[in-house]
């Protein structure tokens, strides 16, 4: 499932999340609602090639993700894992999520 949200700022964001409801993905802020979209679609578009992932440690030693695409702009961020173990395996429900995107609707 994808939510789409208009925030404080006036923007947009959108949250991939598992088929019962936690967040994987949290995007960064869209100017306007069609840019967002056009985001979206392709990411449904996309079964992962398009895209790979930055793994990071935050400065209290939790880890996380950025979704990116292979040239370089940033999509999105995950939420914050304990381990490293943890965060691989987001990675892989993410992969799996995005995949499935294209049979949704």
């Amino acid at each position: 499932m994808i939510e789409i949200q208009k925030n404080k700022e006036k923007t947009y964001i959108f949250y991939l999340k598992t088929i019962t409801g936690n967040t994987l993905l949290s995007s960064v802020n869209y100017a306007d609602k069609a840019k967002v979209e056009e985001v979206v679609q392709d990411l449904k578009n996309s079964k992962v090639r398009k895209i790979s992932f930055e793994r990071k440690t935050n400065h209290s030693g939790n880890f996380l993700f950025s979704l990116k695409y292979r040239k370089g702009g940033l999509i999105g961020n995950s939420e914050l894992y304990q381990s490293e173990a943890g965060m691989e395996n987001g990675i892989k429900n993410l992969i799996r999520r995005i995949n499935s995107l294209s049979e949704e609707n």
